[in-house]
């Protein structure tokens, strides 16, 4: 007869590999911060691999493009070893990464629109006012694309407020707008976004 062994209340299936527990996992991340924060770039680089997805999928809605949503994703995990000294630990790791991966991408956006507006000054927006559209019907909604495609300041507000779950005030201190124009934003995206699902 097979012998069972009880594991947290409950019978263990040798077939079965066992789940992490929440406080299993937050114990090794806290041991691998830890690590980190005496220099090792191993327990860092199995920080990195917990963590990036999440990063590069807000980079990625925040600036609209691939290849820079890589380049940010990168930029993040540079100033998150910067600045690991200064994590005490009273947050998980990846509630401590969310604001600064947030900030490495607005900060990167006011740079290249300050850069943009030497270089390309307008005031015709409506290249912008409909998002483009690839392919015929049988492309069907492809939603990232269609983000990709709002005005970067509508594209912000909507991704802090509905993706990530920020109140107006939170994301006007963000990114340096009244709450007026972020609430503005928000509903200038959502149509841009009905009409791109409509045509």
């Amino acid at each position: 007869m097979e012998s069972k062994t009880l594991t947290s209340g409950l019978e263990s299936n040798p077939r079965l590999i066992p789940l992490p527990r929440d406080e299993d996992r937050r114990a090794r991340e806290q041991e691998r911060v830890r690590a980190a924060q005496n220099g090792d770039l191993v327990a860092f680089e199995e920080l990195y691999r917990d963590n990036v997805g999440r990063v590069h999928a807000i980079c990625f809605r925040l600036a609209g493009d691939p290849a820079l949503a890589e380049e940010l994703t990168q930029d993040v995990f540079v100033r998150a070893w910067q600045k690991l000294p200064s994590f005490r630990g009273d947050s998980a790791f990846s509630t401590w990464l969310h604001p600064l991966t947030i900030n490495v991408a607005l900060t990167e956006r006011r740079t290249r629109r300050r850069r943009l507006a030497r270089v390309m000054p307008t005031d015709d927006l409506t290249p912008f006012e409909r998002p483009g559209k690839d392919g015929g019907p049988e492309t069907g909604l492809d939603l990232e694309r269609a983000l990709g495609e709002l005005p970067e300041g509508a594209r912000s507000v909507f991704v802090l407020h509905d993706v990530e779950g920020y109140k107006h005030g939170e994301i006007a201190e963000l990114i340096g707008v009244a709450t007026g124009t972020s609430k503005a934003q928000l509903h200038r995206a959502r149509r841009l976004l009905r009409e791109a699902l409509q045509s």
